[in-house]
C-alpha cells in the first residue's frame, strides 16, 4: 500500500529559530504544559522532528505547541502562523479561534506577497449571519488553561477607540489605501495580543467591543479597496467579536456595513435582509444610529423595488436624525450628508435621475470639509449621472471638482473612478471642456504613477 506523502512544516522550523529553542526545548516545554490540559506527555525531540517533517501533532497537543511558543516569543503565535491546523473544538469555540483568524487576516493584509491573494477572496451573497446571541463566557485566552504574561485594564480599551478614531480620520482625509495598512498592524501588534492578556470581565468584554469597532472599520475600507472577499472576512471577524462582547449595537453597526457592501454590488435581496437584521439587533438604538440603520433599509429596498417601503424608510431616518446630537462618531456616523446620499440613491432606483441629481448636489453641499474620500466617490457619482442625464458640460465641473479631491487620497475606488471618467472623456474629446479636463486628468496620471 503506498504511504501518505507528509508536507514538510517550514513554519514550525522557522518560529523554533525565532524562539531560540532546540527540539529538544520545545518538546520540554508541551511536556511541561500537558497537565494543564489534562495531558501526560513525554515527547522528546524525535516528536518534534517529526512534526517539522509534516506530521501532525493530537488536536490538543497543537494548541500546547502554540501556547509554548507565544510565551516565549512573548506575543500570540496562531495555528497557522505555525503551520499547524486548529482543532476542530477550538474553531467551534469561537473567541479563541476568531482572535486566531483574526490575526492571521491581518498579516495577510500586511505581507505584500500575499495582499493579492486575499484580496482576490470571493464575496459571498449566500452567507448565512445569524441573529445576535449574547454569549455566556467566551473564552478569548486561547484553548489550554495557560498563564498570561500580560494584563490590560481601561486605558488599554481607550486606546484602542481611540487608535480607531484616528485611522477613520486618516481614511476621511487620506483614503483607505493609507489607513488600511496602519489598522492591519494594530490589530495584529497591539490588539491581538490584548485581547489574549488577562484582564476583569467587564474589561474583556470592553476590550472585545473595541476590537469589533476596529475590524468592522478595516473590513470597510477593504470595501473601499474593492478587495470584497477580503471586507467581508473582516466583517465576520468583527460580528464574531460582538457577539462575544455581548454587545448588540457593534453587531447591527456590522451588519449594517454589510449591507451596503451587498448593496454596493448589486445585491438588493441580501442588502436588505442584512440591513433588516441589523435593525432587529439593535432594538434599543439611539437616534443617530437608528437613522444610520432606517438609511441603508431604504436604500435596499429601493433596489427590490419597494417604493413606498423606500421612502417610508427614508422619513423615519429624517425624524430620527433631527432627533439626534451634534456628535460625529467616527463609526456609525451619520449625518445629514449620508441622509440626502440615501435619498439620492433611490430616487437614483426609481429613475427620478433629476431629483437624484439634486439630492446628492445637497448631500455634497453639506458633507464636512474632511470627508475627503467621500467626496471622491460623490463627485465622481454625480458626474456619471449628470452624463447619463445628456449634461456634459456640469458633468465635467463634476469631474473637474473630483480631480481636485483625488489627487490627494489613496483609494482603489477612486481609481476606477478615475478611470470611468477618462474612457467617457475620449467619447467626446472634442468638446472644449473635455479637452481642458483630459489634459488635467493626464497630468494626474502622471504624478500618481510617480
Amino acid at each position: 500500500m503506498a504511504t501518505k506523502k507528509r508536507t514538510p512544516n517550514p513554519a514550525l522550523a522557522g518560529l523554533l529559530d525565532q524562539a531560540g529553542w532546540t527540539r529538544t526545548q520545545l518538546a520540554q516545554q508541551v511536556n511541561r504544559l500537558g497537565p494543564q490540559a489534562g495531558l501526560d506527555l513525554t515527547y522528546d525531540r524525535t516528536a518534534v522532528a517529526h512534526w517539522i517533517a509534516g506530521t501532525e501533532p493530537k488536536p490538543q497537543v497543537r494548541a500546547l505547541i502554540v501556547e509554548a511558543l507565544s510565551a516565549r516569543l512573548g506575543r500570540p503565535v496562531t495555528h497557522a502562523e505555525a503551520g499547524l491546523t486548529p482543532a476542530a473544538s477550538v474553531i467551534a469555540s469561537g473567541g479563541a479561534d476568531t482572535v486566531e483568524e483574526l490575526m492571521d487576516l491581518g498579516r495577510a493584509t500586511m505581507d505584500p506577497s500575499r495582499r493579492g491573494v486575499v484580496a482576490a477572496t470571493v464575496f459571498s451573497a449566500a452567507l448565512a449571519v445569524p441573529a445576535f446571541a449574547p454569549q455566556a463566557h467566551a473564552a478569548t485566552g486561547g484553548a489550554t488553561p495557560a498563564r498570561r504574561t500580560i494584563r490590560v485594564g481601561a486605558s488599554q480599551v481607550e486606546s484602542v477607540r481611540t487608535m480607531t478614531d484616528r485611522i477613520a480620520d486618516i481614511l476621511d482625509e487620506l483614503g483607505a489605501g493609507h489607513a488600511m495598512p496602519m489598522a492591519s498592524a494594530f490589530l495584529v501588534n497591539t490588539v491581538g495580543p490584548w485581547l489574549k492578556a488577562r484582564s476583569t470581565e467587564r474589561v474583556r468584554k470592553d476590550m472585545l467591543a473595541a476590537a469589533s469597532d476596529l475590524t468592522y472599520l478595516t473590513g470597510w475600507m477593504a470595501m473601499y479597496e474593492k478587495a470584497h472577499g477580503l471586507g467581508q472576512s473582516y466583517y465576520v471577524k468583527a460580528l464574531a467579536l460582538a457577539r462575544d462582547a455581548d454587545d448588540p449595537l457593534t453587531y447591527c453597526r456590522t451588519l449594517r456595513g454589510m449591507s451596503l457592501q451587498a448593496s454596493n454590488l448589486g445585491h438588493g435581496r441580501k442588502a436588505l435582509e442584512l440591513a433588516d437584521s441589523a435593525a432587529q439587533a439593535a432594538p434599543s438604538a439611539g437616534p443617530r444610529l437608528r437613522a444610520f440603520l432606517r438609511g441603508q433599509q431604504a436604500h435596499a429596498a429601493a433596489m427590490v423595488g419597494d417604493r413606498h417601503l423606500a421612502h417610508a424608510r427614508l422619513r423615519e431616518a429624517e425624524d430620527a436624525l433631527a432627533k439626534a446630537d451634534s456628535r460625529r462618531d467616527a463609526i456609525g456616523g451619520y449625518d445629514r450628508t449620508a441622509w440626502l446620499f440615501h435619498v439620492s440613491h433611490v430616487l437614483n432606483e426609481e429613475r427620478d435621475l433629476p431629483g437624484s441629481i439634486k439630492a446628492l448636489q445637497q448631500s455634497i453641499k453639506v458633507q464636512p470639509a474632511q470627508e475627503r474620500q467621500g467626496r471622491v466617490h460623490a463627485y465622481a457619482v454625480l458626474a456619471g449621472r449628470q452624463l447619463a442625464y445628456g449634461h456634459l458640460d456640469a458633468a465635467c465641473v463634476s469631474w473637474g471638482r473630483f480631480l481636485d479631491e483625488y489627487a490627494h487620497v489613496s483609494t482603489a475606488r477612486g481609481d476606477d473612478h478615475f478611470t470611468t471618467m477618462r474612457r467617457e472623456l475620449r467619447r467626446h474629446a472634442t468638446a472644449r471642456p473635455v479637452r481642458e479636463l483630459s489634459s488635467r486628468a493626464r497630468e494626474i496620471a502622471e504624478l500618481k504613477a510617480a
